[in-house]
């Protein structure tokens, strides 16, 4: 068994901002905005309720509050799609294999917590799909199976679309976050996120994870176990 950590969410990159983390390590689990125009998703990060009970636009710049979102991964029926390179790694994923969720967060009123990387969420891989080589057929199938992922809301354009469906008793969004990145500086004294010491001694993994190429793959046995133990399963 193998797991692999990619990194998901709102950032900087994509919306000039991250989700919170709250005083007791809980936290929101925020999207990217959608880029298709097309897609069927109506929800916003003003019409969305987080699990504060509140907008999930109470904790972002008020000019992306009415953005749509990509709800990619979705914790519902635990599904994750993506048709860009990353699809290589995905595809190596198999059954009983782990994908492991972490994204940017930063403290909302605390100063108990720092602005990092975090493990939010995991799937139990249950099954994988290259929609490359599915036929029309079955792609309308898993149209009906699978609304809620951000993809399948899109256009029917799915080429290289590689969907990961996790086990819905076995996969899960965490309640606590699970801090797993430290600064660093680059040889211009320029910060960015590596892996922690701590984790790169658990977890078998290095260097930097502030973006989500190349995924970080944990194949040693007691590494894997190290990590079953940090998401408590």
């Amino acid at each position: 068994m193998k797991a692999m950590l990619l990194r998901i969410g709102i950032d900087k990159g994509t919306d000039g901002t991250l989700a919170p983390i709250f005083h007791d390590g809980s936290f929101e689990f925020i999207p990217i905005s959608e880029k298709d125009s097309q897609s069927k998703e109506d929800r916003t990060y003003k019409n969305t309720i987080g699990r504060t009970g509140k907008p999930l636009s109470t904790y972002l710049p008020r000019g992306i509050e009415n953005r749509t979102m990509h709800f990619d991964p979705e914790f519902e029926t635990f599904t994750y799609g993506d048709p860009t390179s990353k699809r290589n790694y995905l595809l190596k994923l198999r059954e009983e294999d782990m994908l492991v969720f972490y994204a940017g967060l930063s403290p909302f009123q605390n100063n108990i917590h720092k602005t990092a990387l975090y493990i939010i969420g995991y799937f139990a891989v249950k099954e994988v799909l290259d929609f490359n080589q599915l036929s029309q057929k079955e792609i309308e199938e898993y149209y009906q199976l699978y609304p809620n992922n951000a993809h399948l809301k899109r256009s029917y354009d799915t080429e290289d679309l590689v969907i990961v469906i996790g086990d819905k008793i076995r996969s899960k969004l965490l309640d606590k976050a699970v801090l797993i990145s430290q600064p660093k500086y680059d040889k211009r004294g320029r910060t960015y996120q590596a892996v922690s010491s701590m984790m790169e001694e658990l977890l078998g993994i290095s260097g930097s994870i502030q973006r989500s190429i190349p995924l970080r793959v944990i194949t040693k046995e007691h590494n894997f176990k190290n990590l079953q133990q940090i998401l408590g399963m």
